[in-house]
């Protein structure tokens, strides 16, 4: 195999299009600008939302790319999954990034999340994986399109939650000065986390049918379904958390960060850990 596959140079270039969109929204909050026209005409808003989406668009070219190199859509090892999930991650984030102006000031904390995958992704190997004939499935990618929803607006939470964590320090009050006040950004955080619950469960379902038309069974009880499920049960007991008491908000930040925590687990942990059906073996 080439040392450089056909993936490889848009992969990179598009993690790097989102390091730039990463330091020019740190440019934005810096206090070093504070006052300046910069700042106060927020075009830096502009450039991060475009080189988000220039990094979506040099994404779609490593995933064609792979597509036609392998023979079918990499969604299967480890490496296919975070390159592709990166991809659904940085389109989702546009949008609401591009629909929700005071939002925008926190891709701060979503997009050095982002670079978590970015990083990892680079450390990996790309060899041609094996698409299971349980994949041949139109569930299968209805189950998977609501997950990538369900994590992306998990990730926009995290955002909104990091902000309302920072805000504490003198420092984070100064980054996010732009931004509404805590109690607004605890109401649009959560609104998130509702829909991101819609996913999650419609998700769950989805795979459900899935399972029985590959398997013969909606439900087993493996590794991976067992912490999508504490997953769902963990968001919904934020959600009741946060609508039936009264909390700080800092505490609602880290209510959200924990329950993307472990989402992030389930997707890029169990999968690859388990022996589960989930892996393509029957």
């Amino acid at each position: 195999m080439n040392s450089i596959v056909a993936e490889q140079p848009w992969l990179w270039a598009g993690l790097g299009s989102y390091f730039i969109a990463t330091l020019a929204a740190m440019w934005g909050v810096s206090p070093r600008h504070a006052g300046s026209t910069f700042v106060a005409s927020k075009r830096h808003e502009k450039v991060v939302l475009g080189f988000i989406v220039f990094g979506v668009l040099l994404l779609t070219a490593a995933i064609v790319a792979r597509w036609i190199r392998i023979g079918h859509g990499p969604w299967i090892s480890l490496f296919e999954l975070l390159m592709s999930q990166m991809w659904s991650l940085g389109l989702v984030f546009a949008a609401l990034y591009w629909r929700l102006p005071g939002l925008r000031p926190s891709a701060v904390i979503v997009l050095p999340v982002m670079w978590v995958l970015g990083t990892w992704v680079l450390t990996l190997e790309p060899g041609i994986s094996h698409f299971p004939a349980t994949y041949y499935n139109s569930w299968k990618w209805v189950h998977v399109g609501l997950g990538k929803m369900f994590l992306a607006l998990l990730l926009a939470g995290v955002g909104l939650g990091g902000v309302m964590i920072l805000r504490t320090t003198q420092r984070g009050k100064v980054w996010f000065r732009a931004m509404p006040t805590d109690m607004i950004i605890d109401k649009l955080a959560w609104r998130l986390m509702m829909l991101a619950l819609v996913f999650d469960s419609l998700m769950l379902i989805a795979g459900g049918v899935w399972a029985q038309d590959a398997w013969g069974r909606y439900w087993a009880w493996d590794a991976l379904e067992t912490s999508a499920f504490l997953t769902w049960l963990f968001l919904a007991i934020g959600l009741h958390v946060r609508l039936s008491y009264k909390v700080p908000a800092w505490v609602s930040g880290a209510i959200i960060i924990g329950i993307f925590a472990m989402a992030f687990s389930t997707y890029f942990g169990m999968p690859y850990l388990s022996p589960s059906a989930h892996k393509g073996m029957v």
